[in-house]
């Protein structure tokens, strides 16, 4: 739940990209993080285990401008997608204001996009959220891969499987490529200010 701070005149929000291992997520932030420098206030902090994977979250500080005189600010936080890091994700989601779902394109992930979903849900759930009424971004990451005759699911097949009941804004990515990488962003933010603006009653 973003942070309003009257006497300083700042808001702080947080928007968490969830996910399975290695489905994109801390290659999302790395490009947001490379190609929207002028929004950053401070470095990107990452932390990795063997083999090149997230262990615990990237952390990219953006100014947004303001709202009702307030000063906006965004963290970016990714998740570790491995099951054994279940703890750490969950500490990571509280305090979230907007989810972005990144869902590996590749047939061969189905079944750890669907676990990871669930794996959402009751995170969210025990923090007494519903995530059918959550702020939630999917984004279908890894669409580049067809060019290389990697076996993939259609957006279609993507928004039946994962998308059916949560009906969130949802984009086509390829993290590396930067495609849809700022759409998914910019869809988060606008949930998330939103969000903000319900929370203080500033509608």
């Amino acid at each position: 739940m973003a942070t309003i701070n009257l006497k300083k005149r700042e808001v702080e929000c947080k928007i968490v990209y969830y996910g399975p291992g290695r489905c994109g997520k801390t290659t999302n932030l790395q490009y947001i993080f490379q190609n929207s420098r002028r929004y950053m206030i401070d470095d990107m902090v990452s932390i990795k285990t063997k083999g090149d994977l997230t262990l615990f979250f990237d952390f990219v500080p953006m100014g947004l401008g303001k709202i009702k005189g307030c000063e906006v600010r965004v963290q970016l936080y990714t998740v570790p997608g491995q099951v054994k890091y279940a703890s750490t994700r969950k500490l990571v989601l509280k305090g979230a204001d907007t989810v972005v779902f990144v869902a590996d394109s590749m047939r061969v992930r189905h079944e750890q996009n669907i676990e990871s979903i669930k794996d959402l849900a009751q995170n969210l759930k025990d923090y007494g959220l519903n995530i059918l009424n959550f702020p939630l971004v999917m984004q279908w990451n890894k669409r580049d891969l067809a060019d290389a005759g990697v076996p993939l699911m259609s957006v279609e097949e993507m928004n039946t499987f994962y998308n059916r009941q949560l009906k969130a804004p949802a984009f086509a990515a390829s993290a590396t490529a930067g495609t849809g990488v700022n759409d998914t962003l910019k869809a988060a933010l606008v949930l998330t200010l939103k969000s903000i603006k319900h929370q203080a009653g500033w509608e």
